[in-house]
């Protein structure tokens, strides 16, 4: 049997090792950087209108709505949604399955629309 502070030493270095902070993880080399795509909103208007993506990959969207109004980007069947004050930026991160995503401005749906295509 070990004494108490072998014991405590070989705990502590056993937790080290399993949790693998003896070894370079991405969280502690620094993770590549998301693939990433700028939205920008002008009035109910978005730009680009369309765009292709990587299916299957997490990917980042920056969202840029330059107003004058609130901008809610939605896609309801990837339970995808972003609300942003005039004149604000955001991000959202998702990973699209392969295929054709409609994203909506809820505020102005007759010109508000982006086609995102994942293949």
């Amino acid at each position: 049997m070990l004494r108490a502070p072998y014991a405590h030493s070989a705990f502590v270095a056993a937790l080290w090792l399993g949790l693998g902070w003896a070894t370079e993880s991405p969280a502690q080399t620094g993770a590549a950087p998301l693939p990433t795509w700028t939205i920008t909103v002008n009035d109910g208007v978005f730009t680009p209108k369309r765009l292709v993506v990587p299916a299957g990959k997490r990917i980042k969207f920056i969202l840029k709505n330059n107003g004058p109004g609130p901008l809610e980007f939605e896609n309801a069947d990837l339970h995808v949604e972003k609300i942003l004050a005039a004149n604000a930026e955001s991000f959202v991160v998702v990973k699209l399955p392969a295929g054709e995503h409609l994203f909506v401005d809820e505020f102005n749906i007759a010109t508000g629309e982006l086609l995102i295509v994942a293949e």
